[in-house]
């Protein structure tokens, strides 16, 4: 969990220090979501090749785990001598989304071989951890007040510990190890029902995460700007940002061990139920008091997250042990896709539309989720 949370404290490290960068270098809006947007994009190809080759049910995870998250620590180190907002340092966020396609679902692969029965409760807390870990840029931010690299330094320092931390985890009685590369595998996306809906459920669910983890920080502080000074609400939206994303990691561990008891699907449906709901609610109270832009982006945050870990069990649940790691790599890979274009239009669309627009978008994921749920308990 700790190797987990280190090495994710990579992900929305641009997103978090922009503001401090902005205020040191001109970046153009297009290359301001391009900084965050390459992450997801980088980590596509990552998990696409991981899962076309089957490398986190082949090779050792631990290891596997290990060698990305250092290599992403060396990456995101680059950040400090590159130009901010240049084409360096967008490639330097790629490659860095790519090596944590060796970090994220390789960290599943670990969980689900530890337990059947408690598998909602294991997913949980992984996914919980990822969380904590992409929430720790706002707060490094924070800390770090004008000193962007001071961030960056740290998140880079945190990730190679935590590779090296992976090391010392061990392989659950459930683990399953493929014996050679078969890529027949990933087609069970399409001819496993029960795996299909699932898939279905996260892509829903994807609409709205990561554009809204993304930038929340952004969206929360152009809210409080209508009623605080510039600086109070650009620290009120870092604080908002940490808050919100660290919701949903409480929230996702505390579902999982639920959803062993009530189902992994049922857990799903409420989660999303209430995120798009909170969608609606923040678009209706943008630009109003400040304490209520707060608690309506906590709410969302706490309930956006829980249906992940368990759209995750559940594609473990209906495949193959041997085949597990592949099936949720493959999941997260086009999940991710799908977050590249979210993430990347959503300061657009803001820009045009408004933010209470753009979160009304945002709630017709978790609407669409929820109808593939609804379909998976019909057959289950």
């Amino acid at each position: 969990m700790l190797a987990e949370i280190a090495g994710m404290s990579l992900w929305f490290m641009s997103a978090a220090i922009l503001p401090d960068m902005l205020a040191e270098t001109p970046i153009s809006e297009f290359r301001q979501a391009a900084l965050s947007s390459a992450v997801q994009a980088g980590f596509v190809v990552g998990a696409l090749l991981s899962a076309v080759f089957g490398l986190a049910d082949r090779i050792d995870p631990r290891r596997f785990f290990a060698a990305c998250a250092l290599s992403a620590a060396l990456v995101n180190a680059s950040l400090l001598v590159l130009e901010p907002g240049s084409s360096l340092s967008i490639f330097a966020r790629f490659i860095t989304g790519m090596l944590l396609a060796g970090v994220y679902p390789v960290g599943l692969k670990i969980a689900v071989g530890w337990g059947q029965k408690d598998r909602g409760f294991l997913v949980g807390t992984l996914v919980g951890a990822l969380t904590f870990g992409s929430a720790a840029p706002h707060l490094l931010a924070f800390l770090g007040g004008a000193d962007w690299r001071w961030a960056v330094s740290t998140a880079s320092i945190a990730a190679g510990v935590g590779g090296l931390l992976c090391l010392f985890s061990g392989l659950g009685p459930f683990h399953g190890k493929a014996s050679r590369f078969d890529i027949r595998t990933i087609s069970e996306a399409w001819t496993n029902r029960k795996v299909r809906l699932a898939y279905a459920g996260y892509l829903g669910h994807m609409w709205e995460l990561y554009a809204m983890w993304a930038w929340i920080g952004v969206a929360a502080t152009a809210s409080f700007t209508h009623s605080l000074p510039e600086q109070q609400a650009i620290d009120m939206g870092r604080l908002t940002a940490f808050g919100t994303i660290a919701a949903g990691g409480i929230a996702c561990i505390l579902a999982g061990f639920i959803a062993d008891r009530l189902g992994k699907a049922n857990i799903a449906i409420w989660a999303m139920m209430i995120s798009g709901s909170a969608a609606l609610a923040s678009a209706a109270a943008f630009g109003g008091p400040a304490w209520l832009t707060i608690v309506l982006a906590l709410i969302w945050g706490a309930a956006i997250l829980p249906d992940s870990a368990q759209f995750s069990a559940l594609v473990a649940d209906y495949s193959a042990p041997e085949k597990a790691g592949s099936l949720m790599t493959f999941q997260t890979a086009l999940g991710f896709a799908l977050t590249f274009l979210t993430v990347q239009a959503t300061p657009l669309l803001a820009l045009s539309l408004g933010w209470p627009v753009l979160f009304a978008i945002m709630a017709i994921g978790p609407a669409l989720g929820v109808v593939a749920m609804q379909r998976l308990k019909s057959i289950t």
